[in-house]
């Protein structure tokens, strides 16, 4: 149990002033009835393309990290920086008597994720990790199929993909930092493919990891072992016979890019296209506007059923209605309000156990071997 928060609406300090602020976070928190935007920390923001004061006018700036958290009156630090930043930050808030929400990756290994566990209950603060794509349309949609319905039977074979056609490097940080900082597609896109999977499915009972770099032609292993890779094959081995594939490419040349294929003792599940509510938020579209995070029919989902004498039809499966990403700075918020530990949307426990994934991924890719999970 966290300590006392006896306010009914928590002022919010935002760390950073980048893509994941302004588009991914800055949009929830003005329209969550629970929470306040206090306050922001950029570092140099006359020198940044997106200046906070320029666009917040109304609101706290900071440019030291010291005297955003000496701010009495915040209650909530939201930290937005790059992973290798994640740890330091989060701890400093935690520290300060801060509760904090993490952008994805939480941190780059999960000994650090049981650090910032173990800290948030000493200090008595509650920790949450951005995990925004559990509120994907296409994802929620699954979601009913496999547990609340069970429309498909037992699960077979479940196949995620995150796919692109982008042969350039990022020009960002993304196309700099090491896979041991939380970077690469592993971690960045990784993360959210693994997350969904294990709130699915649960912790696998091994794993076997293929890490390669598209762009360069480089595959990863012993020849390999520094490898910052683009794109991942990984199988997750769960005892039921379940298989699940998480693939990501860069180089990926399709109109209608794979999402999901699900195979089932009843049925199966095809779905084509991303979920559109990063396009759609980076185009400027509001949060309340009447289509975000709608798609289009073409990009309905295809379902199989078989009947009781084996014969088989085929027919469109629409998206359940978003929730939008609204949802988990709603479900925050509520937590933060109700000082509840068990209602924060995504727990840092739960972040670690993606991350002891991940991990388990690099060390089969390295060594080139299927690895047991503890």
């Amino acid at each position: 149990m966290a300590a006392s928060t006896s306010n009914s609406v928590l002022n919010v300090g935002v760390i950073g002033y980048g893509l994941s602020a302004t588009i991914f976070h800055i949009p929830f928190i003005t329209t969550t009835p629970t929470l306040r935007l206090h306050s922001i920390l950029q570092r140099n923001p006359d020198q940044a393309a997106s200046s906070a004061p320029r666009d917040h006018p109304n609101v706290k700036h900071f440019t030291s990290l010291d005297q955003f958290l000496a701010d009495g009156d915040l209650n909530v630090v939201v930290i937005t920086t790059p992973p290798q930043t994640h740890f330091s930050f989060a701890q400093q808030a935690l520290r300060a008597g801060k509760h904090v929400l993490v952008e994805k990756p939480f941190v780059p290994n999960a000994a650090e994720a049981d650090a910032l566990i173990n800290l948030s209950k000493e200090k008595g603060r509650l920790i949450c990790v951005y995990q925004n794509r559990r509120w994907d349309s296409d994802f929620l949609t699954v979601r009913k199929l496999l547990v609340d319905d069970k429309t498909l039977g037992r699960i077979v074979e479940f196949e995620t993909h995150f796919d692109r056609f982008r042969l350039d490097k990022p020009s960002s940080w993304k196309g700099s930092l090491g896979i041991n900082q939380g970077g690469s597609a592993l971690y960045d896109l990784g993360t959210h493919l693994i997350d969904q999977v294990y709130v699915l499915f649960g912790m696998p009972r091994s794993v076997f990891g293929t890490l390669v770099s598209q762009r360069d032609g480089l595959l990863s292993g012993p020849k390999h072992p520094d490898l910052e890779p683009d794109s991942v094959t990984a199988q997750l081995f769960y005892d039921d016979g379940l298989i699940v594939f998480v693939r990501i490419a860069v180089a990926s040349a399709e109109t209608r890019q794979p999402r999901f294929w699900i195979r089932g003792t009843k049925g199966s599940y095809r779905k084509d296209g991303l979920d559109p509510q990063e396009p759609q938020l980076k185009s400027g579209m509001k949060t309340s506007d009447a289509s975000f995070g709608r798609e289009g029919p073409e990009w309905n989902g295809r379902l199989t059923f078989v009947d009781d004498s084996g014969a088989m039809r085929e027919q469109d499966c629409p998206n359940v209605d978003p929730e939008t990403y609204s949802k988990i700075y709603e479900l925050w918020g509520d937590a933060l309000v109700r000082n509840r530990e068990q209602d924060v949307p995504v727990p840092a426990s739960q972040a670690r156990d993606v991350l002891r994934i991940i991990e388990a991924i690099k060390e089969s890719a390295r060594n080139r071997r299927e690895v047991e999970m503890p």
